[in-house]
């Protein structure tokens, strides 16, 4: 039997929507999909052919509407999922049902190929076959049903720092993998192997599947299941490795008790790559840092989101 999905719906203002879609992301929410008064437009524009007029009232309701998509499983995980991304956030929202096969019909019109830094062109899978820009390293994406895309900024961030810094032949480790996007990255960018991590088990086959969508097998790339700060076993199996490279696109609430632990499991030289700062919260993330002996010796900044480039 498929899956039921629920596409929600979070109505808010263009003036609202940046400081809505930080709240939904802190709060752990992925695949947010964005709609504004310009998309209504193109709707209209698109299919004048089944209307001889638009009425001013609904025009004028339009002006200035904005929304925010995502989708949860349509259970009791989805509901307790939904009512964690939503804590805090008092604005009306609708659900409505989707079979899996009508989701990922709905997914695929946000989702389409991104160029990231000097060399990455994230593509989603359904779109391969057409042609990569000259010079570009193409990276297929099939992002499953909740996880990453590289569209958001915090994602497109880490991207370009993995570019800029992955070692030819290095090792990286992947702290909350989600899509598998940034470690996937960093292997098809040169690095010899990687580990995913994340606290969602689904996310170990959905990682996977887009590792092999891009020709890299287990050989290479391994995806566990586990939370590194609560997981002692975990965290010792990791850090039986050292990685020139560890990544994580999290939040400051894991990153900042997570810089506790990265001298462990740094090689010497390496580096520490974090990502999904809000701005408002870096200064305290840098100053974790420092207590743990990392220093930062890059940042980058998009849309109200910080990343961290940090070594010993």
């Amino acid at each position: 039997m498929d899956t039921t999905w629920l596409e929600v719906t979070v109505d808010t203002t263009e003036p609202q929507l940046d400081d809505l879609c930080a709240k939904l992301t802190m709060n752990g929410a992925t695949g947010l999909a964005i709609e504004d008064e310009n998309d209504f437009k193109t709707f209209l524009e698109q299919n004048r052919q089944y209307w001889d007029y638009v009425d001013d009232e609904l025009l004028e309701r339009m002006k200035g509407a904005a929304r925010v998509k995502f989708y949860v499983t349509d259970d009791a995980d989805g509901m307790a999922q939904l009512q964690k991304w939503m804590a805090g956030i008092d604005l009306p929202y609708t659900t409505t049902p989707l079979r899996e096969h009508d989701w990922a019909t709905s997914w695929q019109k946000y989702y389409k190929p991104l160029t990231v830094g000097e060399r990455l062109y994230v593509v989603p899978d359904w779109e391969r076959g057409e042609p990569v820009p000259d010079g570009r390293t193409a990276l297929y994406l099939n992002p499953g049903l909740t996880f990453g895309t590289g569209n958001h900024a915090s994602t497109r961030l880490c991207l370009e720092w993995t570019e800029a810094s992955v070692k030819k032949g290095g090792s990286v480790l992947d702290l909350g993998c989600g899509s598998g996007i940034l470690s996937i990255a960093a292997l098809l960018l040169g690095a010899s192997s990687a580990i995913g991590v994340d606290i969602d088990p689904k996310a170990v086959d959905v990682a996977y599947e887009n590792a092999a969508l891009n020709g890299i097998g287990r050989d290479r790339y391994t995806v566990l299941a586990g939370d590194i700060l609560s997981d002692a076993p975990l965290k010792a199996r990791l850090a039986e490795g050292k990685y020139d490279l560890v990544l994580a696109n999290i939040v400051a609430d894991v990153i900042i008790p997570l810089s506790a632990h990265v001298e462990e499991l740094l090689a010497p030289g390496g580096i520490f790559l974090c990502s999904g700062i809000i701005d408002t919260r870096c200064e305290e993330v840098r100053a974790a840092f420092e207590k743990h002996g990392l220093t930062v010796f890059g940042r980058k900044e998009r849309d109200g989101w910080v990343a961290y480039a940090a070594r010993f």
